[in-house]
């Protein structure tokens, strides 16, 4: 079984589950993961590391940076 069908398993499996609950504590707590999961990253992430991406963007607007190639020989071993 390939990852995808395992991963689609798993959701029929939940659906089929969450159907079947009638506890709302239960469903609250299924709802404030689902809130939690959709924010926004950038909201969570700490001000250096947002200044570090922009400072990123800016540098690639104005042509300062290396080819795709030049990264994975850089970091091949790790990939």
């Amino acid at each position: 079984m390939s990852l995808e069908n395992s991963i689609q398993n798993k959701k029929l499996e939940l659906i089929q589950w969450l159907s079947t609950i009638e506890d709302p504590s239960i469903i609250e707590q299924i709802l404030k993961l689902r809130r939690k999961e959709s924010q926004d990253w950038w909201n969570s992430i700490q001000k250096r590391e947002k200044e570090s991406i922009e400072q990123g963007l800016k540098d690639a607007d104005l042509g300062k940076f290396n080819p795709h190639s030049s990264a994975r020989k850089l970091y091949e071993k790790w990939l």
